[in-house]
């Protein structure tokens, strides 16, 4: 159905179940006015209890075909042709109104979904959707009724959470509860005489399925009576009439018209639950407890009274009719609860003095047999009599309801599916109690209580009444028996007084009643007992406090008895030694009767002494040997208890023939000879039933534990009231005490290896649950660690005797495991104590712990060798126990981790949660993994046939098996996250959970043996049949597993690959995020498992993102079902998680107000999609066009978060059962908030980034919808400002930290907080007090610190100070977030912010603020460290935003001023010193933030002191304050730098490296620097310079050494900056200087390139790193530069170095060879260019600071002299590329791939391509750039050749003093390549540099030539080109002319001879082999000579005229394209004057 509203309907959205677990409390429920909401529009099908979905009709039928319908809540549906026959359908099958049809489909729908399979017919089809929707149809209507329950009990308790609601709704719902009541029984009776259907009377089982449903509504209406006549309606006369004959009409329920279809166990249960409740109903509407109040019982009442049955006489009669027509036993409970109502109308009319004659004359007729004879019988009395009789079987029918009624026992509920909604409500046993008491004052008017038939019987009703139960159920008619119906009279007491004054002779009554009064429910002996509904039991604040009630009144009352019952020998009243006496007292009251005095004093058992003379009354007659006499003597009845005990221990010691190891335990003299007289317990005669004194010492150890049981104050005075004696004691020692007596026990239980049997069991399970108990009470835990630590029976596998082969061998022979249940309860108890008591062992008792660990272990190796390893194969009589062994044993587990986290150094007991550890993960063996893994992957077929048996009880069991286990596995997978690397191994669990297994347990279907856990787990997150933790449960799991496994190289797993159906898994989850009112943790832990395999696994993420692997074909039949999935369910099958999220965003205001959590975690989800968005470009393309999503996204971001909460935790409150801060609801609202915005910034910023580039520069950048709905922000200052400042604000507060840290040191040393550090991801936390530091954990860690009044304060105070700092760091980390979140999107906005108009301004204006609140930084701490970096990072974002520029306003330039001064002082601040961040003390480094920071305040600083009238002293001197400190801070960070990495290759060390190096780069030039000598100072101080070489020595500057490595960065460690680092110290003289004295010739000669130059191997390329630069060839050039470099700098000044530096030429001479002999054959690179540039560059240096002519050097000058042979060769080649560029463009080789992305886009050069043409744009911009550079090579060749001949001297110095043996240029216009430079070669040259001149200064001088291949590249322009070009043709015009002047003027012309020389010098300075080419003339005659001189003179001046000539008019041009205004001289006149006067008149 296509049309989902835009706004939704509840009454689809939220179904009656879903209702009625909101109205019982359902945690994470609806709030109260939504509740109202819920049931407002519901209230008329709540009120028809007859057709609750009404009947078909006219006016529905036709709103369902108009195709819009509107509902009762104003929704208004539109209805397709689909959804219409659909709902006919539905109608017309169940017979109900159209609407509500269309309502049930659609809610079906959204919250079920339809899965169809295989049709092949729209018949079929519809048969498939009655079959899928009638289970939840038949659901809805049981909870449409169930949903007033809840209401009627609110209704009635004012603490009910929805109490208020069921006030307000409950009155508009029923507005006359008389009218609902009838209506409800009407109906009742109506569905009991209804037959089934006609369209379903065909099928059988359908027919079956209808009848039980029917009885199942009946059954619910009951309860629905029940709870309304509960205190709703009122009891009046002909309602309870009414409800008594639909009782008695239906006997009890079981009269149905469908019996036969109700013959299997399912009908028969339903029966046997609605005459239970009819039982109570019947006995409800009596209100037995009222009319036992005789106040209230009135017969003529007022007007105005509350409506009661009994003022109504026709009522009373018609009552007492039916009850006395109705005699069966099934009626017994009605039967006498009528009998006590009449009694009380008897005594009400005898003490009235005034009652109507019709009732008088009633009760009248209640006598048997009437008149006024002495033998007159009240009928109450009779009645009485006949019920109690023992074939009506009362108590058996009693005793039955309490022990096998799903209405009293929860586990029978669960064990056989009951359909009663709340079973065992405390409702319920309050009714029996009136019953029970009403039965007791009945009897006591009747028969002494002790005398009626089947006492014992009573005994145990009452036992089963108030004991027998939850805790919960239990524990109110416990409290309210002591404190209320105690002191109403001794009727109701009667049982307590029988029992008393006959013990201790009958010990176990007493006991027994006592036990089950104190209000802790049944045992977990009792058979009735399940973990399952122990879990269920667990008892609310408010119930530990009357269970504490109840077991104070029991304690109180057994601490003083006021008798003792003794059985004495009739013989020991008489004789000379009688020790008693019979007195006779005469008549009285009670008529005449016998009482016994004692003679003698008398030392009973338990100690207390009864004096002579007191007096006893017989209990029994006195005709035999024996009798029994109860003794007036108070006594402490738990001595006596204890003397049993001890007297069971000496019994079975003696019995066992080991008293010569143990002597009488009790210690004391028992002569007979002791005076007093001395009684045991033997003496006093108590009777031993059948389960001889193994039963009394069970009995005495459960009544002791159940009144110490979480009652630590009651136990303290029980144990203390034990060990005090009594004052007139003569015994010289004292008896055993507890500890020791229950360890003895258990020994002996232990030590027999007889058959087992079910007493010792219960005994050995008693005796360890009062160990356990005992645990609890800190000054008894001692002495029962030392007790288990001395015996071996039970943790010891190879004793002889002992729990292993005793308990564990009888219980494996059984099958049934009570004692290993108790024993891993006490070994649970051992381990909570343990750690609870952490905290109260003083510092000097460390061997306490020590004595705990050992204990410990033991147990727990104990407990995996024998139990975890084996007890899946043992035999088990309920499946329920193995569920239960394994569940203890997992959450033993998980509670050690919890408590001692193994990733956590101090932590307490290491040892013991390193061995819990390594079992599951380090060393962890298949028989460990097993239990876990294999009881999930069979759990959903072990589920399944559970519920299939209807063994619910063992599912629930199997329910709380699942959450234990995947909790541990949860925090395992949680730890190895957390301790193993990027790219483990998987573990032995994770390896497991991702295999498939077998599975099934004997319910698995053979076609799947074997399952997949992983798909198991996800089936979980679905299931709504195994409860609410499970699903959560699972779902982290996921979670934490898909995180795992992520980390796992090379290939990880993947979670897609182990799900059976990916599809219909992502398909549910998707359903699940999508549904409003789903449990909301599962939502959030879904958004979180979806984000993250968005993140981390690309396939499941496509399924989320698009929804499907690919669109399915679909044919031939499966079209109908196509046509009907599109149809049907809309959208919603094609609903995804993208689309979840878009849609939801509709509403985010809503979500920001209400649910701020829900929409982080949406906002988080689009963000990892948006990250990995080239993945998922198709699927969100479309949303990334659409405004409004965009609207919405800035919107959040620009929400303002509001002012902060306070964050010092000052009080508590109670939120969803847990005690939290009251400002914890505040702050996580605010840090979620903070979150939402956080994400939606980031989401904006990283659309920018999926924004792709323009192809061309010139097309300009387009600007994303995102940014342009972000944009205004950018033009509105203030509001940007206030986005900024919010999101860098910090209220995070160290001394919250420090404050409990100080105050744990005080009065807590063994706590530390890093102990009680949450484990779990970030992820699964929630803000507010629990974020950081578990308040669990910590509460856990003082629970016996509350025991002591004087350390609550403490505790709670300790307590408010951590919650305090989770506030705080809740914030705080919610400040970071979004701080980051600006940082990235204003990196990610740099090219349109930059250019917005003003924003510069703002920008500077906003930077200066965050600097100065950064300055101000006085917090000290790891977290302010990240604050700080963080906050950095914002400041380095808003700066790079702004960027440089050289025009500044003035307030922009104070904004800057304003800036480097806070910038000054965020360098020197002490609080955050950026040592601690250069040392790596800080998990989170600033500095290289604050490097980048002062990059580029220094690089503007120097920008704006190069502006005029820009900066004055002041700002000048804020500026140079600022470049000193930095320069000293870098300094000494260089240093540690170099020093570290001499230890190692560290990346973070090459960053820092690097950034340093720019800063002081930058912080060194003159401009801003004035004076080099402080930093050069402390560089000498620092010795930073020597390191730098001495780690440039010892550094790999290849990176061969670590290849993997080096093909990521594609460059090497270190050597890079270093070579920068010595350029930048040689760039300037004063440096230079300094530098030429470290020994830089020394380390460039010795170091790991060394050999390579000097064999001539550094080539351009390097194999192993293909499409890159050799990083080598790159630090050679480098290396080039700094040796020229320094060479410049120091000139002639200091020619030591120049003649070192010459040294270093031979070691490099082959591979200045390679780089000088470059022919025009051979492929060039631009790297090869760089590298002649840089040799050249040398030999121009060392020609340049050469000594002069009359002083010179001879190794200079051989060295210049080897030089210039080389360079006229390469000269020749470079002629001839420059004048054939087309050949050279074909030479070039690219070598990175922007040098080959250049090539293909360059044109094809045209054959006719000539140099000249290489200027032109448009055409080829590569070429013209290779063009450029070898005319820049060209002019460094020349220019050095110009200074090696000493040209200049040539010029201005007398023709004696040329230096001719530099004339090499030949004076010949041949220009051959093979040879050395000519003149020719000279004259082509120039002019082809003089044709490109004389193009280019006829451009505009800023015209671009070629763009910017690379972002280190400027574009060419034509100035540029022409400055290069013009420098070549000056330096070629100088060196021609002087070069033929001297050449003519060389006294000889002897070619040979020069030739000779130069081999010779060639030979000397470098191998160089000569061309082949080269060959050696003969010697020419002298004629010869002077005939080439004259030629040669006229040639060759000529020429040179010319070009001089035609250069000066261009060269003139060109000085207007340089700008060169004023120019002095001109150089073609002097060289044509010098050309005339040296070269044309001489020769002429």
């Amino acid at each position: 159905m296509s049309g989902e509203p835009s706004k939704r309907s509840t009454l689809i959205d939220v179904t009656y179940q879903q209702l009625h677990s909101f109205l019982s409390g359902q945690p994470e429920g609806a709030l109260p006015e939504q509740l109202t909401q819920f049931i407002t529009s519901r209230a008329a099908q709540l009120r028809n209890v007859s057709k609750p979905y009404g009947k078909p009709n006219d006016s529905s039928r036709k709103a369902v075909e108009s195709g819009t319908v509107t509902l009762s809540d104003g929704i208004k549906l539109q209805v397709d042709e689909v959804a219409k026959e659909f709902t006919t359908v539905l109608s017309k099958h169940f017979d109900i109104d159209e609407i509500q049809a269309l309502i049930l489909l659609r809610s079906f729908l959204y919250n079920e979904g339809l899965h169809l399979n295989g049709f092949k017919s729209d018949k079929t089809l519809l048969e498939e959707l009655i079959a899928a929707i009638t289970p939840f149809y038949y659901s809805e209507r049981l909870f449409a009724l169930r949903t007033l329950i809840p209401l009627f009990r609110a209704h009635q308790n004012a603490e009910d959470p929805v109490h208020v609601t069921a006030s307000e709704n409950l009155p508009k719902i029923i507005p006359d509860g008389r009218v609902f009541a009838g209506e409800l029984i009407d109906e009742y009776l109506r569905k009991t005489s209804e037959g089934v259907p006609n369209n379903l009377s065909t099928d059988p089982r359908a027919a079956s399925r209808w009848a039980k449903q029917n009885c199942k509504e009946q059954l619910v209406m009951l309860e629905v009576i029940f709870w309304a006549m509960w205190g709703y309606i009122p009891c009046e006369g002909p309602l309870v009439v009414k409800l008594y004959e639909a009782a008695y009409d239906t006997n009890l329920g079981s009269l149905q018209r469908n019996t036969t279809s109700l013959l299997d166990d399912e009908g028969a249960q339903i029966l046997q639950d609605s005459a239970a409740l009819w039982i109570l109903i019947t006995i409800e509407v009596l209100e037995l407890e009222r009319i036992a109040e005789l106040d209230s019982v009135e017969f003529s009442p007022p007007p105005d009274h509350t409506p009661f049955y009994v003022t109504s006489l026709d009522s009373v009669k018609r009552i007492h009719t039916l009850v006395m027509a109705h005699t069966g036993s099934q009626y017994a409970c009605a039967y006498l609860a009528w009998a006590f109502v009449l009694s009380r109308l008897h005594v009400k009319a005898q003490e009235s003095m005034e009652i109507p004659d019709s009732y008088r004359s009633f009760l009248e007729s209640t006598i048997s047999p009437p008149g006024r004879g002495k033998d007159r019988e009240l009928t109450h009395t009779l009645m009485a009599r006949t019920v109690l009789s023992s074939d009506v079987g009362l108590f058996n029918l009693l005793l039955t309801l309490l022990t096998s009624s799903p209405v009293f026992v929860t586990a029978a509920a669960w064990r056989t599916g009951s359909t009663v909604t709340d079973p065992n409500a405390i409702a319920f046993r309050s009714v029996l109690k009136g019953e029970c008491l009403g039965l007791l004052m009945s009897m006591v008017e009747l028969v002494p209580v002790e005398l009626i038939p089947e006492f014992d019987s009573f005994v145990e009703v009452w036992i089963a009444l108030f004991g027998r139960s939850e805790s919960r159920s239990v524990v109110g008619i416990c409290k309210q028996f002591w404190q209320h119906d105690w002191h109403q009279g001794i009727a109701r007491r009667a049982v307590f007084d029988v029992a008393r004054s006959r013990f201790p002779i009958h010990f176990r009554s007493l006991v027994r009643l006592l036990r089950a009064l104190s209000g802790s429910g049944f045992l977990d002996t009792d058979p009735l007992s399940t973990t399952a509904s122990a879990e269920y039991s667990r008892i609310s604040d408010g119930d530990v406090a009357d269970q504490e009630i109840c077991s104070r009144h029991v304690f109180y009352y057994m601490d003083k008895l006021p008798t003792f019952s003794l059985v004495i020998p009739v013989s020991s009243c008489s004789g000379p030694n009688a020790v008693y006496e019979k007195v006779q007292y005469g008549p009285s009251a009670s008529g005449p009767g016998l009482i016994y005095k004692n003679i003698r004093a008398i030392r009973l058992p338990g100690g207390s002494i009864m004096p002579p003379r007191s007096t006893g009354r017989l209990l029994s007659s006195d005709g035999g040997d024996f009798v029994a006499v109860c003794w007036e003597h108070e006594n402490n009845g738990w001595k006596v208890v204890i003397d049993v005990l001890t007297e069971y221990v000496t019994r079975r010691r003696m019995y066992v023939g080991t008293t010569d190891l143990y002597q009488d335990v009790t210690f004391g003299r028992t002569g007979p000879g002791s005076v007093p007289l001395t009684l045991r317990l033997e003496d006093v005669g108590m009777e031993i039933d059948d389960g001889g004194d193994e039963a009394l010492a069970t009995d005495a150890l459960d009544l002791i534990r159940s009144v110490i049981q979480d009652q630590p104050g009651l136990a303290e005075e029980l144990l203390e009231a034990l060990e005090i004696s009594d004052a007139s004691s003569t015994n010289d020692s004292h008896p055993p005490d507890l500890v020791q007596l229950t360890t003895m026990i258990l020994e002996e239980a232990l030590s027999r290896s007889q058959a087992r049997n079910f007493l010792r069991t219960q005994l050995v399970t008693s005796a360890m649950s009062v160990l356990s108990a005992l645990l609890t009470l800190p000054k008894y835990s001692r002495r029962v660690w030392l007790y288990i630590r001395s015996t071996s029976v039970l943790f010891s596998s190879n004793q002889a005797h002992g729990f292993a082969s005793v308990a564990l061998a009888a219980e494996r022979v059984s099958g049934q495991y009570t004692m290993t249940l108790a024993l891993l309860h006490l070994v649970q108890k051992l381990a909570q104590e343990a750690f609870a008591s952490v905290v109260m062992i003083p510092a000097d008792s460390q061997r306490l712990s020590q004595v705990k660990e050992e204990v410990l272990l033991r147990a727990a190796n104990f407990v995996h060798g024998e139990i975890w390893v084996e007890h899946l194969g043992w035999k088990y009589v309920h499946l329920g126990d193995r569920f239960e062994i394994g569940r203890c044993i997992s959450s033993l587990y998980s509670y050690i981790l919890v408590q001692s986290p193994p990733a956590i150094g101090n932590r307490p007991y290491p040892v013991l949660s390193q061995a819990v550890i390594d079992t599951l993960v380090h060393k962890a063996a298949s028989s460990s993994i097993l239990p876990l893994v294999s009881a999930i992957a069979t759990s959903p077929q072990t589920l399944g046939g559970l519920y299939a048996s209807r063994h619910l009880g063992d599912a629930r069991r199997l329910i709380f098996l699942l959450e234990s286990h995947l909790q541990l596995i949860r925090l395992v997978l949680n730890f190895k996250q957390q301790t193993s690397l990027q790219g483990t191994k998987p573990s032995l669990l994770e390896q497991a959970l991702c295999s498939r297994i077998s599975g099934g347990a004997g319910f698995s279907d053979s076609a799947r043996a074997r399952v997949d856990p992983v798909d198991v787990l996800a089936t979980f997150v679905k299931e709504r049949n195994v409860g609410t933790v499970v699903p959560l449960e699972a779902m982290k799991v996921l979670h934490a597993l898909c995180s795992s496994l992520s980390m796992v190289a090379p290939s990880p797993p993947t979670i897609v690959g182990h799900l059976t159906n990916p599809e219909s898994t992502v398909a549910s989850l998707v359903r699940i995020v999508q549904h409003p009112y789903d449990n909301l943790p599962l939502r959030i832990s879904v958004w979180n498992f979806i984000t993250l395999a968005v993140d981390k696994e690309p396939t499941l993420a496509n399924l989320f993102v698009a929804g499907h692997f690919h669109i399915p074909i679909s044919e031939g039949k499966e079209k109908a079902l196509d046509k009907t999935r599109r149809d049907s369910k809309g959208q919603k099958e094609q609903m995804t998680a993208l689309e979840v999220a878009r849609v939801t965003l509709e509403h985010w205001k809503e979500l920001w107000e209400a649910n701020p959590q829900l929409l982080a975690s949406i906002l988080q989800f689009l963000y990892v999609v948006w990250q990995h968005g080239h993945e998922h470009k198709a699927r969100i393309d479309v949303t990334r066009q659409d405004e409004e999503f965009w609207s919405r996204i800035a919107a959040i971001a620009r929400e303002e978060l509001g002012p902060y909460p306070d964050y010092v935790a000052h009080s508590f409150l109670v939120l969803d059962d847990e005690r939290h801060s009251g400002l914890h609801e505040a702050v996580a609202v605010q840090s979620y908030r903070g979150m939402a915005k956080s994400y939606a910034v980031r989401i904006l910023g990283q659309d920018v980034f999926l924004q792709p580039r323009p192809t061309s520069s010139d097309v300009p950048l387009p600007k994303p919808l995102s940014y342009t709905k972000l944009a205004p922000i950018f033009k509105a200052e203030e509001q940007l400002n206030e986005s900024i400042l919010e999101a860098v604000s910090s209220l995070y507060d160290p001394s919250l930290y420090d404050a409990v840290t100080e105050h744990l040191s005080e009065i807590f040393p063994s706590l530390s907080l890093e102990q009680i550090r949450l484990q779990d991801p970030f992820v699964e936390r929630e803000f507010g007090d629990n974020f950081v530091f578990s308040l669990k954990l910590l509460r856990s860690r003082l629970q016996l610190c509350l025991m002591d009044d004087e350390r609550v304060s403490d505790v709670e105070e300790v307590e408010k100070q951590v919650m305090s700092i989770n506030l705080n760091m809740s914030l705080t980390h919610s400040q970071i977030a979004l701080a980051e979140a600006w940082q990235f999107l204003f990196r990610q906005l740099l090219p349109f912010i930059r250019v917005e108009p003003g924003i510069r301004s703002s920008l500077l204006t906003l930077a200066a603020t965050i600097s100065g609140d950064l300055a101000r930084e006085k917090r000290q701490g790891e977290v302010v460290a990240t604050i700080h970096g963080t906050r950095l990072g914002v400041l380095l974002s808003i700066l790079e935003a702004a960027w440089f520029t050289t025009t500044d306003a003035a307030a922009d330039v104070d904004s800057f001023i304003t800036l480097v001064s806070n910038t000054h002082m965020i360098l020197l601040n002490e609080a955050q010193p950026l040592s601690q961040s250069f040392f790596g003390k800080l998990p989170l480094p600033f500095h290289r933030t604050l490097l980048q920071i002062l990059y580029f305040v220094v690089r503007q600083s120097r920008h704006m002191a190069r502006q005029p009238k820009i900066f004055n002293a002041s700002k000048r001197l804020t500026v140079t304050e600022l470049v000193d400190a930095t320069v000293t801070v870098v300094v000494d960070a260089l240093r540690l730098t170099f020093d570290s990495a001499r230890t190692r290759l560290d990346l973070d060390l090459d960053r820092d490296m690097e950034l340093l190096v720019a800063v002081f780069e930058q912080c060194t030039r003159p401009d801003i620097c004035s004076s080099s000598l402080p930093w050069l100072t402390k560089c000498q101080e620092t010795d930073v310079i020597n390191s730098s070489l001495g780690l440039l020595v010892h550094s790999d500057m290849v990176g061969q050494s670590d290849l993997p490595l080096l093909r990521i960065r594609r460059i090497p460690l270190y050597s890079p900056h270093i070579l920068l680092f010595h350029m930048a110290l040689v760039s300037i003289p004063s440096g230079a200087e300094r530098f030429a004295s470290e020994g830089v010739i020394a380390a460039f000669s010795n170091n790991s390139l060394s050999s390579a130059i000097s064999s001539g191997q550094v080539d351009v390329v390097l194999p192993e790193l293909p499409g890159e630069r050799n990083p080598a060839h790159r630090s050679y050039c480098s290396m080039l530069a700094i040796i020229s470099g320094v060479i410049s700098s120091l000139s002639r000044q200091h020619q030591y170095f120049t003649t070192a530096a010459c040294g270093i030429v031979p070691l490099y001479g082959k591979q200045i060879s390679r780089a000088l002999s470059w022919s025009i054959g051979d492929p060039i690179t631009l790297p090869l260019l760089e590298e002649m540039e840089q040799v050249i560059n040398l030999f121009y240096a060392i020609a340049e600071s050469a000594p002069p002519l009359t002083n010179p050097d001879p190794i200079i000058t051989k060295v210049l002299r080897v030089f210039g042979t080389h360079a006229l060769v390469l000269l020749q080649q470079l002629n001839y590329a420059l004048t054939h560029p087309n050949h050279l463009a074909s030479l070039l080789e690219p070598v990175t791939a922007e040098e080959r992305a250049a090539m293909e886009k360059e044109p094809i050069a045209s054959a006719s391509l000539s140099s000249v043409d290489m200027a032109d744009l448009q055409k080829h911009p590569l070429t013209a750039r290779l063009v450029h550079r070898v005319f820049k090579l060209c002019n460094l060749v020349v220019s050095t050749l110009v200074s090696t001949s000493h040209a200049y001297d040539v010029l201005l110095g007398e023709q004696e003093d040329w230096p001719v043996h530099e004339a090499l240029i030949v004076p010949h216009s041949k220009v051959v390549l093979g040879e050395p430079a000519s003149v020719g070669t000279l004259l082509e040259l120039a002019n082809c540099s003089l044709d490109v001149l004389r193009n280019l200064v006829n451009r505009p001088a800023s015209q671009a030539i070629a763009p910017a291949t690379s972002l280190k590249e400027v574009p060419l322009n034509v100035r540029q080109a022409t400055l290069t070009v013009r420098q070549n043709l000056e330096a070629l015009l100088i060196y021609a002319v002087t070069q033929l002047a001297m050449w003519l003027s060389k006294p000889d012309f002897d070619p040979a001879a020069a030739d000779m020389e130069t081999d010779e010098q060639t030979s000397q300075a470098m191998e160089v082999r000569e061309p082949v080419t080269r060959g050696r003339a003969p010697r020419p005659s002298l004629t010869l000579a002077e005939r080439l001189r004259r030629g040669m003179t006229g040639e060759m001046a000529s020429d040179l005229q010319a070009l001089l000539t035609r250069s000066k008019p261009v060269l003139t041009k060109s000085d207007e394209v340089l700008e060169r205004k004023h120019t002095s001289g001109d150089l073609t006149q002097v060289l044509l004057r010098f050309l005339n006067e040296r070269v044309v008149a001489p020769a002429a």
